[in-house]
């Protein structure tokens, strides 16, 4: 049995002692009315396509073509299984295509490698794809949930499996809300790096093929910094504790505090840097790396988040958040958001929203050719550079309690489409559309 297959069976097994204590006790319960948690089983059919472009490309060491196009697919079934036992499954598939990580291998042949154009090499695009599945049980008076899900996801160089659960609890009539989660995820890498590091390990390094059949111009006595990862496994654990209190009928506020701890290969390998007191060497229009990323292989993460909703009247809702965030890397972060949903027709309902975040740069962060050959951690990912980024967002919903159109045996509930707008105070932007349908069966 592959490893899919276990983490598949996993959640079943998990569920075997749950349905047959269920079974017994359905049989000794009395008659008495006892409203299910979930009525009927429940599809969701979620998409989105995503753009990106900007000139600050990882891979190529803070400089390139950042283009990426990717396109998304995800169902979400969720199926009760008695009056309250809801087992939920969650599929998903990514397809990528994206200039900066085509150029792990920029010499293909076809016109001159250059950062800022994309190769036609294999690592130009990806398939990522993720199945995730759930179980919650609640109590007969709804006060108590408990919940487990695993889920696995895989993509070309890389492989995620995860563990997790969750316990909420309500009081005082249920206008109060405490919980607590976890989760762990053990994952994977196979290594890929740049093709021009390659020769240096275990290889005849300015000998190589690569290096014969281009002319090397500038420093023509390349030799970089090159040794692979020993450590191919990427672990992290999070738990995170929330409460939640509605102040008055109309206003809830919630408070959230998440802790993360990773360990194991936190660099991504394929990631260029270049040293800023070695002369650079050329091929073509390409800077060859004098080494790829490195970062700790520990990281702990903390974040402390607030939200405030406040339901105006009947068509007005105004919803806010804000959280903090610090880790042991050097960055902190602010962000900030409101969403006002506003009702303008007896099924549909305008989403217009707007966040705001900063950020200060990780310790580790050079820019292009800044880091130095004496450095032990360094990397030019603007992912964890200094910056401050705006995001503007519309979104629509349809939304018909009656389910009067069909498909099959599944009534649709609702339609969601949403659109944001991203800009980053740097060259990076990029847009998102999703679009979400919901079925419930008859």
């Amino acid at each position: 049995m592959n490893k899919s297959s276990i983490f598949i069976c996993i959640p079943f097994l998990l569920l075997v002692p749950f349905l047959c204590l269920n079974a017994q006790n359905d049989q000794s319960s009395s008659n008495a009315y006892k409203k299910r948690v979930l009525e009927t089983a429940e599809v969701d059919f979620l998409s989105s396509y995503y753009s990106q472009d900007g000139d600050n490309a990882a891979v190529t060491g803070g400089i390139g073509s950042e283009a990426l196009t990717d396109a998304t697919g995800t169902i979400l079934v969720s199926i009760p299984l008695n009056d309250d036992d809801v087992l939920t499954i969650d599929a998903g598939i990514s397809a990528y295509t994206s200039a900066s990580s085509s150029n792990v291998n920029p010499f293909d042949g076809k016109g001159a490698a250059d950062p800022y154009v994309a190769s036609s090499g294999a690592s130009r695009s990806d398939i990522w794809t993720n199945v995730s599945i759930g179980y919650s049980h609640s109590s007969d008076d709804r006060n108590d949930i408990w919940s487990v899900n695993v889920s696995i996801a895989s993509e070309y160089d890389y492989f995620s499996a995860g563990v997790g659960g969750s316990y909420t609890k309500l009081f005082n009539e249920k206008n109060t809300e405490v919980s607590i989660k976890g989760n762990v995820f053990m994952d994977s890498w196979t290594p890929i790096y740049p093709s021009e590091l390659r020769p240096f390990y275990g290889g005849n390094g300015v000998n190589n093929i690569l290096f014969t059949q281009y002319t090397l111009t500038g420093n023509t006595d390349y030799n970089p910094r090159f040794i692979p990862f020993k450590t191919k496994e990427r672990n992290s654990y999070s738990i995170g504790i929330g409460f939640s209190q509605i102040l008055h009928k109309n206003i809830q506020a919630a408070l959230a505090l998440d802790f993360v701890q990773q360990e194991g290969l936190l660099s991504t390998p394929f990631q260029r840097v270049y040293f800023g007191d070695i002369d650079d060497s050329f091929i073509q229009n390409f800077h060859l790396a004098d080494a790829v990323e490195r970062l700790p292989d520990t990281r702990y993460k903390i974040a402390l988040g607030g939200r405030l909703n406040w339901f105006v009247n009947a068509y007005t809702t105004v919803r806010t958040y804000y959280r903090y965030y610090f880790d042991d890397w050097g960055i902190n972060s602010h962000t900030a958001s409101m969403e006002i949903p506003i009702k303008i027709a007896n099924k549909f309902t305008l989403y217009p929203s707007y966040r705001f975040y900063n950020q200060t740069a990780a310790d580790y962060f050079r820019p292009y050719e800044k880091a130095l050959s004496t450095d032990n951690y360094y990397t030019s990912d603007y992912d964890l550079s200094k910056y401050s980024a705006n995001q503007f967002g519309i979104g629509l919903t349809y939304t018909d309690i009656f389910t009067k159109a069909h498909i099959w045996k599944f009534g649709l509930k609702s339609i969601d489409v949403k659109f944001y707008k991203y800009d980053r105070n740097t060259t990076f932007q990029s847009t998102i559309l999703t679009a979400g349908f919901k079925f419930v069966m008859d």
